[in-house]
């Protein structure tokens, strides 16, 4: 029998989510003796593959390029997670909303830029009018809150999945 197919994916948030998955420590043994991951930023898959089983999704869609990114993920999963409070509500990357994307980018890089004051037009991904949380733009099915998750919780939910039960985060809380 073959193992789950496990990815995470990282969208516009601090990583403080994946610095949370690494927290367990040798507790990922356990999960990756149990599930094959085959994408992350945590290692150096470069294409998103088919068919993943389980995707652990952090920050807030916020960029065409996120965009373009979630739905295509979506498409490639089974079970999508909404991973951390950025994923969830938008949180952080959410505050620019009331302020505008061109104020915002005027703010940054012209009247705050000592050399070389110009607006991107590479590299930068260029921003949606608004942050805004995973299920607002793809079906989520199962929501993990935390800013960012506990390394504990984290571990629940998988051992859940792979282990055929319905996760149970019912403790999970925004904030921590």
């Amino acid at each position: 029998m073959t193992k789950p197919r496990v990815a995470t994916v990282w969208l516009d948030g601090c990583s403080g989510c994946h610095m949370s998955l690494i927290d367990l420590d040798e507790r990922l043994l356990d999960i990756f003796e149990r599930a094959d991951l085959v994408y992350s930023p945590l290692v150096d898959f470069k294409e998103y593959p088919e068919n993943v089983d389980v995707c652990l999704v952090e920050g807030a869609v916020s960029s065409e390029e996120d965009l373009h990114k979630i739905k295509m993920v979506r498409a490639r999963t089974k079970t999508l997670i909404a991973f951390g409070d950025c994923a969830v509500t938008s949180n952080v990357p959410g505050m620019r909303n009331p302020i505008g994307v061109q104020p915002l980018l005027d703010r940054s890089y012209i009247e705050n830029a000592t050399l070389n004051a110009q607006l991107p037009s590479r590299i930068v991904p260029k921003l949606l009018p608004t942050a805004r949380p995973v299920h607002r733009v793809v079906t989520v099915d199962v929501f993990l809150p935390g800013c960012p998750p506990s390394a504990d919780l984290i571990y629940c939910l998988l051992d859940d999945l792979l282990s055929g039960r319905v996760p149970d985060v019912a403790g999970a809380r925004f904030g921590r």
